[in-house]
């Protein structure tokens, strides 16, 4: 277990008590910066090496010996990769930063591995250099795709998005079959089941190991509760269960804490928001980009759950999108998580039970629509395989 880290960037979570379950990454250390919406917090006992050059390729190092684990992020140079690969370098759990693409992507390693932290940084670019960027790695996350344009719906990413993960997973499978994959690229709801029949075609699928990472819909749900009701940021958790596309994404307001009262309109509109939040931002940037910057941050919260669960943290929960039996009729479901030394330890199905009329007619709702998105990304595997064939 890692035991050096000295400080503590906060990503507004919630205190565990014995009755509660935890959030997931309330702790991530690095030297930090005074912003009211991370609650990012200054230590004065921080301390990190100082950097310097290294002859081997690509590599530029700063390192004095913190994190344990080797993290690798494919699609390094994108929007929400360069800021993912940022803050995942002020992580005190982690060693080494493996970051891919295909461009683009040396010049970001340079760039980060100037940040006096710990991490050793090197970039690898091109097909020729995917497999020396995941040796070794005890977690891969993907956000590689096009991003989404203003008029674009997540399924329209998908004939292009889904061929990315597809050939980005068969990777993994090859090279690094034991890591946790956190799948960011959306269509998620259909990617993740893309991923799973990729990894079961090669052998080498473990449910407890594939993640869809739907933390932003967490992060923006806990955000614009705490602003509608006056409360604490850090204080405020709100489950988000279901998907992670337009109205299967379902903010669960009745289980939120602290408890607070909800009118008929505010339930409405907060889960319109939160479901549509990603629009919001694409509309606003007018074509200029997507939700890159919450979504690297989000991404960074949920990999530090994920490697404080491999780490040994017996009290690590995250909502998540996994394969699950939470909802028999859906393979694949967002709930929230326990996570642990092998990836999920426990699939939480008791925050579905008591709902409120609204939320369980919204559940309801969603199914079809999810189970479709499942189905697509099923059938695109085998479509490719039998075109494989042929």
């Amino acid at each position: 277990m890692v035991a050096a880290a000295t400080a503590t960037l906060s990503f507004a979570s919630v205190p565990c008590r014995k009755h509660q379950l935890r959030r997931g990454a309330n702790a991530f250390n690095a030297q930090q910066f005074s912003a009211s919406s991370s609650h990012w917090q200054h230590s004065a006992t921080l301390k990190w090496g100082l950097p310097r050059l290294r002859a081997a390729k690509r590599v530029i190092v700063a390192r004095a010996g913190a994190g344990s684990y080797k993290v690798a992020i494919l699609g390094a140079a994108g929007g929400i990769g360069e800021p993912l690969s940022l803050l995942i370098k002020m992580s005190p759990l982690v060693s080494a930063l493996r970051l891919y693409d295909i461009a683009n992507v040396n010049g970001v390693a340079a760039d980060i591995s100037h940040c006096n932290t710990p991490v050793e940084v090197a970039g690898f670019t091109g097909k020729e250099e995917l497999a020396g960027s995941l040796a070794g790695a005890d977690v891969v996350v993907i956000p590689a795709g096009v991003p989404r344009k203003p008029g674009m719906t997540l399924d329209d990413l998908f004939s292009v998005n889904a061929g990315i993960v597809k050939e980005l997973v068969e990777a993994v499978a090859d090279h690094a079959p034991g890591a946790l994959i956190h799948i960011i690229s959306n269509p998620v709801n259909s990617t993740v089941p893309v991923a799973a029949e990729v990894l079961k075609r090669k052998g080498a699928y473990d449910p407890r190991k594939l993640f869809g990472v739907t933390t932003l819909d967490v992060v923006r749900a806990n955000a614009f509760v705490a602003a509608t009701k006056g409360l604490p940021l850090a204080d405020v958790d709100v489950p988000v269960v279901g998907g992670h596309a337009g109205t299967t994404i379902l903010p669960l307001l009745s289980k939120a804490r602290p408890k607070a009262a909800f009118t008929d309109a505010e339930v409405e509109e907060l889960t319109a928001r939160i479901q549509n939040a990603g629009t919001e931002v694409v509309e606003a940037k007018a074509g200029a980009g997507s939700e890159t910057l919450s979504m690297a941050y989000a991404a960074a919260r949920f990999l530090e759950a994920s490697l404080r669960g491999l780490d040994g943290d017996a009290d690590v929960y995250e909502c998540a999108y996994v394969q699950s039996q939470v909802v028999p009729e859906l393979p694949f479901f967002a709930s929230r998580v326990k996570l642990g030394r092998e990836g999920v330890e426990e699939v939480v199905g008791s925050e579905l039970r008591g709902l409120s009329e609204y939320e369980a007619r919204a559940l309801e709702a969603l199914k079809p629509q999810l189970k479709a998105s499942i189905d697509k990304g099923i059938a695109y595997v085998q479509q490719q395989e039998e075109a494989a064939l042929n």
